[in-house]
């Protein structure tokens, strides 16, 4: 924690607690006795906050203001996340089709304005310099895409025509919905398939249609949809789990060392600087997407299965290019 944030937490809770012992405020902060009788010297000396300390309660509040000198902390800037989040939010309120919330937009632009504004730095300026970029988005019907959030909280079944990309086929079936899932910049739909009898995960913008029944929808328990679904890795199902080890070049190795692949994954470096990265997986399709997105800087270990998938997959690769 640096010292502007110091100041925010001190000021924070004060007002929260109206008087805070200085115990208090050296575990909340982390910081020593003389370190915070610094801090408490600058806010009263240089921000003008009327910082008094009360010896009845022996703790510290807020009194009377120092004349006309006006108390004003200096502009916080955000964390990496709350900067994504907060240029996130604008985005997709930007982005907003006309519809039943667009009374509420302009005031929660607003709002999202002003938090973006801190100190010297205005929201035009924070946006301009600061960019997040959602890459690979696919484009959802907006009509699907209400009925089904409509049908899955109020517990009813839908009726589907859904096209799978991957046999180049569509089907017709009848499915429970269970939950919704924001993954990679795209949305899913995990349901109960009454055709197939068991747990799927549809992408929303593979629906050719989509309507509500009157039956209600059945209850899948978050334990069992987890097990079948988030076991693995990546959006695609499947209960039988294996592990797939990869070695990353140690120029590579710079990089995936830092990056989470799956929760439950593993990871070592060699002796020579390579990188050892193990993690479940269900299904190979996507695991195998993200294998060969980095080329010869990476070599599939175990299981041989997995091996010979890649293996394949590169054969056919390179007799595209003779």
């Amino acid at each position: 924690m640096d010292r502007t944030e110091r100041f925010y937490k001190i000021d924070h809770l004060i007002r929260e607690r109206e008087n805070v012992a200085q115990k208090t405020f050296l575990e909340e902060l982390g910081i020593s006795a003389a370190t915070f009788k610094r801090d408490l010297e600058y806010m009263r000396n240089r921000l003008n906050a009327p910082i008094v300390w009360d010896r009845k309660t022996r703790g510290y509040r807020f009194g009377t203001p120092n004349g006309d000198a006006a108390y004003e902390l200096p502009g916080l800037w955000f964390n990496a996340s709350e900067i994504h989040a907060l240029l996130t939010m604008r985005q997709l309120l930007k982005d907003l089709q006309p519809g039943l919330l667009e009374p509420h937009i302009q005031p929660l632009l607003a709002r999202l304005n002003a938090l973006l504004s801190t100190g010297d730095h205005e929201w035009e300026e924070v946006e301009k310099r600061v960019r997040v970029f959602h890459v690979a988005r696919r484009t959802v019907d907006l009509q699907h895409f209400e009925v089904v959030a409509t049908a899955l909280l109020r517990r009813r079944r839908l009726h589907i025509v859904h096209y799978n990309r991957h046999t180049d086929e569509t089907s017709e079936r009848t499915v429970s919905p269970q939950r919704l899932i924001h993954y990679r910049e795209n949305w899913y739909l995990d349901a109960w398939c009454h055709l197939r009898g068991a747990i799927r995960s549809f992408a929303m913008d593979a629906l050719r249609s989509a309507s509500a029944l009157n039956e209600p929808a059945d209850e899948i328990s978050d334990e069992e949809l987890d097990k079948e679904l988030a076991s693995g890795y990546g959006i695609f199902a499947g209960a039988e789990v294996h592990w797939a080890k990869l070695r990353f070049t140690p120029e590579r190795a710079r990089w995936i060392s830092y990056e989470v692949w799956h929760p439950e994954q593993k990871g070592r470096f060699e002796a020579d600087g390579s990188y050892v990265l193990e993690i479940p997986y269900a299904d190979d399709r996507e695991l195998l997407m993200d294998i060969l997105k980095h080329g010869a800087a990476v070599e599939v270990l175990a299981p041989n299965s997995l091996r010979e998938r890649l293996k394949e997959t590169i054969q056919a690769m390179a007799a595209r290019y003779g």
